[in-house]
């Protein structure tokens, strides 16, 4: 079976392209996989990919590429449909909405069309005029299936299926290292700053302790601003981008997620899989669907004295090992059911059905 697997961009530091990469990577154990990048602005992806898999772009768009048709928007659709109207491939998975739309107006009726979920789409309208021409949809969650299952009065039918971690073996945490550890872009919606001040508190109480800030993106010289503003710098660390996180959590006893609205929650499952638990808050969906307060981490509720609370989740934790080590073994048994090999297996149960 070719399994074509369509991402906007296979080069971009993103939690769905980290998932998508672990998916194409399990399902090429057993079938011809090939993953199409609407866009290549690098040379290699960000994230690892199974040698089994094949890369192919739609647009070239790195430094020095010569293209016949001038740059822009009118390009990017010219080269989209000549893609899918030439695809030979028996499925393809799309994994933004308006790839979707795409698929389902431009790929070849014998081909099984597959619409891979996280978020709900800006627009609605385009997918609700198209996506029934698709054979199904899958989303990450129950929660986001419900959603789509409201969207789509009429169509495809709606499934859900996890997100697969990266093949193992997993690193595991020692949970002995003094280390707070967050990994991701930093965006406002993110909101490290909130992070950055609840530990502040935390440092202020034990100060032995550390926060480990992974990843990259716009709100670095804020925040950087605000770790001197608090006078940080010996608690706070900015550690940089890594296709290796999972590694670096395996290094912390705690890993902290305060985003306020996430439709992902990949570094939740990373962090899972390397046994530490984790600390978000409960208005994340991301983080909300994954962790279950005294089995794998805690979730704290949002409120005017987030913060308090926040940097007191931690501190409970940093001052219990035993309970610590009681949520890691939680944390393992939630990433089990996210292993690559059995992800895989679901998706071919459902293809398999479709056919």
């Amino acid at each position: 079976m070719k399994v074509s697997i369509m991402l906007a961009s296979a080069y971009g530091i993103r939690g769905d392209v980290r998932a998508t990469l672990n998916l194409a990577t399990a399902l090429a154990e057993r079938h011809e996989v090939e993953v199409i990048s609407v866009r290549r602005q690098k040379e290699k992806p960000f994230f690892p990919v199974g040698p089994g898999v094949s890369m192919r772009s739609v647009v070239d768009a790195r430094p020095g590429v010569r293209h016949l048709l001038p740059r822009g928007q009118v390009r990017t659709e010219v080269a989209l449909w000549r893609v899918l109207r030439g695809l030979k491939s028996d499925v393809l998975i799309t994994t933004r909405p308006g790839l979707g739309v795409q698929a389902a107006r431009h790929a070849p009726r014998e081909t099984l069309k597959i619409a891979r979920e996280w978020g709900r789409p800006a627009v609605p309208g385009p997918v609700k005029k198209f996506y029934p021409r698709l054979d199904a949809v899958v989303a990450a969650t129950e929660s986001a299936q419900d959603e789509w299952i409201r969207l789509l009065d009429t169509g495809p039918g709606v499934h859900a299926l996890l997100d697969p971690l990266p093949p193992g073996p997993w690193p595991r945490s020692r949970m002995d290292n003094r280390i707070v550890a967050a990994g991701g872009r930093w965006v406002p919606v993110k909101a490290y700053d909130r992070l950055i001040r609840a530990f502040a508190i935390v440092a202020d109480k034990r100060p032995d302790w550390r926060l480990r800030l992974y990843g990259g993106g716009p709100e670095e010289r804020r925040l950087r601003s605000l770790v001197r503003e608090l006078n940080m710098h010996n608690h706070v660390y900015f550690m940089g981008t890594t296709p290796d996180l999972a590694g670096e959590f395996a290094k912390a006893s705690i890993v902290a997620n305060t985003s306020r609205s996430e439709d992902l929650g990949m570094t939740v499952l990373e962090a899972m899989g390397c046994g530490v638990p984790v600390v978000a808050f409960e208005g994340a969906r991301g983080p909300s669907e994954f962790v279950a307060t005294g089995y794998n981490g805690v979730l704290v509720p949002e409120s005017e004295s987030e913060l308090q609370l926040y940097a007191g989740a931690l501190l409970a934790l940093i001052d219990d090992e035993r309970r610590r080590r009681s949520l890691a073994a939680g944390a393992l048994d939630t990433a089990i059911r996210h292993a690559a090999l059995p992800v895989a297996e679901q998706w071919e149960k459902l293809i398999g059905d479709l056919r």
